[in-house]
């Protein structure tokens, strides 16, 4: 039923390709950027972005493909897109929250008090 990869069209092939290798470099990105951060707090932030722009690329060049390979419109990567985009953000926040949980209640002093900038307390927000 699906086309072989050869008969894809040019059109087609050039933005797949190039989606494809965007999303590949993100991937990468976020990857180098795990390794290389120090602490768990500054480890969170590169994947996400890495995940995020990397799968959203990597989809909508799916997206592409099938459509173009099956002469049908292929929407069904956009869930997995939209679940992508909202739980990984999510799931790092989750993480980092009960870290700095943990780290203060160990006492660890390389993380922010409780009532320092942005943080609502008791009294209500900071002016």
């Amino acid at each position: 039923m699906s086309t072989p990869f050869e008969n894809i069209p040019l059109w087609a092939a050039i933005p797949i390709g190039g989606l494809l290798v965007v999303g590949a470099f993100l991937t990468l990105v976020g990857a180098i950027g795990f390794l290389r951060m120090g602490s768990f707090y500054e480890r969170i932030h590169a994947p996400t972005l890495g995940t995020s722009g990397g799968i959203g690329a990597i989809m909508v060049a799916s997206m592409i493909f099938f459509s173009t390979s099956t002469h049908s419109l292929v929407i069904h990567e956009l869930l997995i897109g939209i679940f992508v985009t909202v739980t990984t953000p999510i799931t790092f926040m989750l993480l980092a929250r009960a870290a700095l949980h943990r780290d203060r209640a160990e006492q660890n002093g390389n993380v922010p008090p409780k009532n320092a900038r942005g943080e609502s307390s008791a009294e209500g927000p900071l002016p």
